[in-house]
């Protein structure tokens, strides 16, 4: 029905490991709930369409455009924002992107880096191939494209890093 008033529910998300309670429609955009019901602003808008990746976030894993997805749709799943990979200390795709200078004007900064860590989490070793593949449908409006290639592979390596000292110090 056109027009139709959306009725707020009660809705529960885990969003960077902390519960939220909201009363939202459940047809509302994940974005606007995080951006305006819980101040959590590195995910951008952008083209509202789910096109360009400014807004994308973590769901279970993977990287999905927040700007299309219903809060009630990610009821009970595990939402990660750019802000919740800093939880503690800058997350080691986030490290790659400062040490290799990979932004220009920042804004799609947080759908890179998320795709990325998404592409880590699939598969700690990509090649070129597979790195191009996972940024391909990011847009950067600056075309910082050669900076951001280099901070995907300097996170491969950052990444890998961290699972030998881990491997090292486990009993």
């Amino acid at each position: 029905m056109a027009g139709a008033v959306k009725t707020p529910r009660p809705l529960r998300l885990t969003v960077n490991g902390h519960t939220a309670m909201l009363d939202v429609p459940g047809e509302t955009a994940l974005l606007h709930v995080l951006r305006n019901d819980l101040a959590l602003n590195g995910p951008k808008y952008g083209c509202g369409l789910g096109e360009c990746g400014a807004c994308a976030v973590l769901i279970d894993g993977r990287a999905v455009r927040s700007c299309v997805v219903p809060v009630e749709a990610v009821e009970d799943r595990t939402i990660v924002t750019i802000e919740g990979l800093a939880a503690e200390g800058l997350h080691p795709v986030q490290q790659a992107f400062v040490e290799s200078q990979a932004a220009q004007c920042g804004y799609c900064l947080n759908g890179m880096i998320v795709a990325v860590t998404a592409l880590l989490n699939r598969n700690r070793q990509p090649g070129e191939a597979e790195i191009r593949s996972a940024l391909a449908h990011q847009l950067c409006r600056c075309g910082t494209h050669m900076e951001i290639l280099a901070a995907t592979r300097r996170a491969v390596e950052l990444s890998a890093s961290d699972v030998a000292v881990a491997e090292e110090n486990c009993p």
